[in-house]
């Protein structure tokens, strides 16, 4: 089993803020499956099941707000003992132009005060990621992230979902290194 978090802030404010790409990514790819995420209080988190050939995925969305994801994310992983290797999180990065995408096995937070959550919460640095491009920044980062992308990035910011769910699958099928090596 594995898990695909999407990072993003719930309410209709945040719908479409930068900062609400990983959320955007994993809506695009259910909506598209015809899956509807389902409210799981217990877990902090919209909640998706999904069966991706041979894999059974579980997709969510923390219901913490960005700065407190990691609590649904140790929820998540606790209820239905996953392992930090099934792990992939799906979020924005200022420091990747808009139509960008990038998988890093681990690391830092890099500032993205949702994935310093979650390596609190976890208790690792050492889980993958794909990142979704939301720059070039303008303005202090804090204000950035939570404008909605302007409609002359309307196109651009499809392509890079649709983008981004295809590069997920793939990941699931040949795992980070080759993804790497096709998107990065």
């Amino acid at each position: 089993m594995k898990l695909i978090v999407g990072l993003g802030n719930i309410g209709d404010k945040y719908c479409f803020t930068r900062h609400n790409a990983g959320f955007m990514t994993v809506d695009k790819w259910m909506f598209k499956e015809n899956i509807s995420f389902k409210q799981e209080n217990k877990l902090k988190c919209l909640l998706a099941r999904y069966k991706y050939g041979s894999e059974d995925l579980i997709l969510i969305k923390p219901t913490t707000f960005m700065n407190l994801s990691g609590e649904a994310v140790r929820a998540v992983i606790d209820y239905y003992k996953i392992n930090i290797e099934d792990i992939l999180i799906v979020y924005d990065d200022i420091a990747l132009d808009l139509g960008k995408i990038r998988f890093r096995a681990n690391g830092s937070d890099g500032g993205h005060n949702g994935i310093k959550s979650i390596i609190q919460h976890i208790g690792t640095k050492e889980f993958a990621r794909l990142k979704i491009g939301i720059g070039p920044q303008i303005g202090p980062s804090e204000n950035y992230v939570l404008q909605n992308f302007p409609k002359e990035q309307t196109d651009e910011l499809k392509e890079v979902l649709t983008k981004a769910t295809e590069a997920i699958k793939f990941y699931i099928d040949n795992g980070m290194q080759k993804s790497q090596n096709l998107y990065n």
